[in-house]
């Protein structure tokens, strides 16, 4: 088991008073060396990308060894659209949203790329796994691909692989908290009005704002 607590939080997109308020209510006390872990998609869709980048930051920076920053596919798609790696299109996942929270903000902050670049792939513990989207079913953590981590879907909640491991995700929303034997899904919407929603994980208790 993992003795102390850890609490994930599902995708938050840009909806930072939610945020504030679900950090507020949860109870986190990093003076006992509790973890906070995000899930990822922190932008895209809701009204202030950057303050969300901005609040996250400033956790990790606090406490760089009890926060951990996962990538989420939001991420990756607006790492390549500030590249030039992606055109437009991209508009239909949100990222004029986040274009409009950086343009107040401008120029493009430093310290917001060296954040993007710095973003984790998966968080394990004794007896949770920590990822975005999901794992590919028989394909051990190290052998993953970073597309599966911050894409997979249907192949990872259609399957009953056991990996050893309660995995924490994200990605796909519910309207409710998807619990199940080995899966904990925490992407409950909220930009589409539902709740932003926390798992504290050694107590199964869902905190949602």
């Amino acid at each position: 088991m993992d003795d102390r607590r850890i609490f994930a939080v599902g995708d938050v997109h840009g909806c930072r008073a939610k945020l504030v308020q679900l950090l507020e209510k949860i109870d986190w006390r990093p003076e006992n060396h509790e973890e906070l872990v995000f899930l990822g998609d922190y932008i895209d869709r809701g009204p202030d990308s950057y303050g969300v980048v901005e609040t996250v930051m400033e956790l990790k920076a606090r406490h760089p060894k009890l926060v951990t920053l996962l990538k989420g596919n939001h991420e990756q798609m607006f790492m390549d659209f500030i590249a030039g790696r992606e055109d437009l299109v991209l508009t239909a996942n949100g990222v004029a949203w986040t274009m409009r929270s950086y343009n107040r903000n401008s120029p493009f902050p430093v310290s917001h790329l060296q954040f993007y670049n710095n973003l984790e792939l998966f968080r394990a513990t004794e007896a949770h796994i920590f990822v975005h989207a999901g794992l590919r079913p028989g394909v051990p953590l190290r052998e993953q691909t970073e597309r599966d981590f911050l894409w997979i879907r249907d192949e990872f909640l259609e399957s009953t692989y056991d990996f050893g491991k309660t995995v924490v995700f994200g990605h796909t929303p519910f309207k409710e908290p998807y619990i199940c034997s080995g899966r904990a899904g925490l992407d409950t919407g909220a930009v589409f009005g539902g709740a932003l929603t926390c798992l504290e994980v050694s107590q199964g208790r869902l905190i949602s704002v």
